[in-house]
């Protein structure tokens, strides 16, 4: 198993990947993509630069390798340099996932992503979470 950066010209290969997966999800044009591998790609997650912080989006797992600890790897090697908070919107049955990463719920989102979360929470159940740093991770045992 392999995580990286994906350069961006290889974007549309994440992209197959979304669609093989029957997700809306998109490689967004700017963010930083990354990537797990394994003779494929095989989950894919997207961080976008907002506020004084990073975003994270459009996490998959493929559906056939879920429950393997391949997410919260990818996560924690996106964000092993990672010394601004990061912010995410999930469903609330993802809610202990992202606890135990060390994120924890947010109710004081920077502008722009508390108007977006705003707008879809129009038409689905969200939750705002977010993370400062990495270093509580070790404390806490959850060291990748």
């Amino acid at each position: 198993m392999h995580y990286r950066l994906l350069p961006a010209p290889l974007k549309p290969l994440a992209d197959k990947f979304y669609r093989s997966e029957r997700s809306a999800m998109r490689a967004t044009a700017g963010a930083q993509l990354w990537i797990a591998e394994d003779r494929q790609i095989i989950a894919a997650l997207c961080l976008h630069q907002v506020a004084h912080g990073h975003w994270l989006t459009s996490l998959l797992v493929d559906s056939a390798r879920r429950e393997q600890g391949i997410a919260r790897q990818l996560i924690e090697t996106a964000l092993a340099d990672c010394t601004t908070p990061v912010w995410l919107f999930c469903h609330p049955q993802l809610s202990d996932f992202y606890l135990r990463l060390g994120f924890a719920p947010c109710p004081n989102l920077p502008q722009p992503l508390a108007e977006r979360l705003s707008r879809y929470q129009r038409t689905k159940s969200l939750l705002a979470f977010s993370r400062t740093s990495c270093a509580g991770l070790t404390a806490q045992g959850l060291e990748p």
